[in-house]
């Protein structure tokens, strides 16, 4: 048997003469909004207002960043704005020079010393398994 494989299925069919519905969604959604702006509010400070919300509802039905339809964009940028944020900063241990030095002979006595080895992450590995082999 021989299939049809749809050629185009990444481009949106364009149902609105030249606009597909998205983009015949946000061109009327500004429209509309210009209008209750210039309905409601006086002729020069509804100007001032009609032209960002023109100019953005223009933008998020036309507009492409990177190959991507402007509306990603946007809502990349609310959801940054919107979550939290994490900052994490590390101390940097600051070298101290052989002559400040105390001598360990010098030191409290009642103070432990934890010990240090070069390769911890293998030692703490180790003690698992032991520790799990113990339990079986």
């Amino acid at each position: 048997m021989i299939y049809k494989v749809p050629q185009f299925i990444e481009v949106e069919d364009k149902i609105f003469g030249p606009l597909t519905f998205k983009q015949f969604i946000y061109v009327a959604g500004g429209v509309g909004a210009c209008f209750i702006l210039w309905t409601f509010l006086p002729a020069l400070i509804a100007i001032i207002f009609i032209i960002p919300v023109g100019g953005f509802a223009t933008a998020l039905a036309f507009y492409r960043v990177n190959n991507r339809p402007f509306v990603v964009l946007v809502e990349s940028y609310l959801r940054y704005l919107m979550a939290g944020r994490l900052y994490l900063w590390r101390k940097e241990v600051p070298k101290i020079s052989t002559k400040n030095q105390i001598p360990k002979s010098q030191g409290n006595p009642n103070f432990p010393i934890p010990k240090l080895s070069d390769n911890r992450l293998s030692e703490l590995a180790w003690s698992l398994d032991v520790n799990e082999n113990v339990n079986r």
